[in-house]
């Protein structure tokens, strides 16, 4: 099917080259393991190195990162767990196999993130975790959250799907809460060959607890068994023979899985991070220019990183005065050949959520934004210089039609990226 788009909506977020070529080409001809060996012990030391984080543990994809980190709270019937509406389904999904009660935390206007005074208001004594998003690449205000859930003893996790690259003043997300996850889709800042995702924290039996449920072994508690049975003669050489004979379980929590992220796929990780700061500066330099466009039309209104905040620009969202220009703005953007693909509906609106009792008016400024304000433009390294230029232009032509001349506008809008 040919392509209509001139700027299309990325369906890779990185660059593939010859580095990742030179190490898949290495390994296969090797007579290395494809699977659970020294590539994905150097990646996942690497990863912990970049975010700060202790432990980095690799799966195979950021939702089950995220089903994983949830499995660590070890929620129980009546808990609550509060959550942000303003990010992929995966964030809070597998919440729907638990007898628990989400409550959506609203967002910051300005950042689109989860609204720290907007989270207070939400904690009870029932709060057992706190789930959110580092929306579009920009880190939440992860001090004034963790000010208030840190001396209550509930864990946060973040999301940070959207947010290698990021930093949060001094520290990179992976590091600012109890537990993170990443994603390395297809789409991701960085990629291991299409889907891949990473688990990072500090407590070391959270650790040995993720290590154990994705190499397929159960999640659960064992004590020395001083009354096992004599191990058969034939099995003391044997793998797992002391661990099956020696020990008793005395808790399951979770049956394990394979979540085992493959060599090939953790040797082109490795070399993605490596390239980590060219591609996010790429991907700064068009949001820029983006931005100068934004700012220069009344009634269209970039989103800044906070002071201190480094954004990685996963997704570049800006606001729209109203409705009747949004969705004229998309028009135009989509008849000029530039694809538009809004980021995310709010969770606490979907059919599934709604069924479990949610429905609108529950996050106002969430649901404000997304259907009278919202916007999305494609901002991916994957992008030429002249589509770069056709997409600056072409929101400028888009915005002059809709509004009018721009106030003001530096140095013509398709200056070289």
């Amino acid at each position: 099917m040919q392509q209509r788009y001139v700027v299309p909506s990325g369906r890779r977020g990185s660059v593939i080259g010859d580095r990742e070529l030179g190490v898949l080409a290495r390994l296969v001809s090797s007579d290395a393991t494809l699977s659970a060996g020294g590539w994905r012990e150097a990646f996942e030391q690497a990863f912990a190195r970049h975010v700060g984080a202790r432990h980095a543990l690799s799966v195979t994809s950021g939702t089950v990162a995220l089903e994983i980190a949830i499995r660590l709270l070890d929620l129980a019937p009546g808990d609550e767990v509060v959550v942000t509406p303003q990010t992929f389904q995966a964030s809070i999904q597998p919440l729907l196999d638990k007898d628990v009660e989400v409550r959506f935390c609203d967002i910051d206007p300005l950042t689109l993130n989860m609204d720290p005074t907007a989270l207070q208001s939400l904690i009870t004594d029932r709060t057992r975790a706190v789930i959110l998003v580092h929306y579009g690449g920009c880190p939440a205000d992860m001090d004034a959250i963790m000010k208030i859930a840190r001396p209550r003893g509930i864990p946060v996790i973040e999301d940070s799907a959207h947010a290698l690259g990021a930093t949060y003043h001094g520290r990179r997300p992976g590091s600012l809460a109890d537990i993170a996850t990443f994603s390395f889709h297809s789409t991701k800042n960085i990629t291991t060959l299409g889907e891949g995702g990473m688990i990072t924290l500090d407590r070391d039996d959270w650790a040995k607890r993720v290590s154990r449920y994705r190499n397929n072994t159960v999640d659960g508690d064992y004590v020395h068994h001083s009354d096992a049975e004599e191990i058969p003669g034939a099995l003391p050489w044997m793998m797992f023979s002391d661990e099956i004979y020696g020990r008793a379980c005395a808790r399951i929590r979770n049956a394990g899985t394979n979540a085992t992220l493959s060599e090939a796929a953790a040797a082109v990780g490795l070399s993605q991070l490596d390239r980590l700061d060219e591609l996010v500066e790429r991907r700064r330099l068009i949001a820029g220019r983006l931005d100068e466009v934004v700012a220069a039309f009344p009634g269209a209104q970039p989103l800044y990183a906070p002071r201190g905040v480094s954004h990685a620009y996963h997704l570049y969202t800006f606001l729209a005065h109203d409705r009747n220009m949004r969705d004229a703005l998309l028009r135009e953007l989509d008849e000029r050949g530039v694809e538009v693909q809004l980021r995310y509906f709010p969770l606490h609106l979907t059919p599934e959520w709604r069924f479990r009792g949610h429905g609108p008016g529950e996050c106002p400024v969430a649901e404000h934004l997304w259907f009278e304000r919202h916007m999305n433009l494609p901002c991916h390294p994957g992008l030429v210089d002249s589509q770069v230029d056709h997409l600056v232009d072409t929101l400028a032509a888009a915005l002059t039609a809709v509004t009018g001349p721009a106030a003001k506008l530096r140095g013509g809008a398709a200056a070289t990226v």
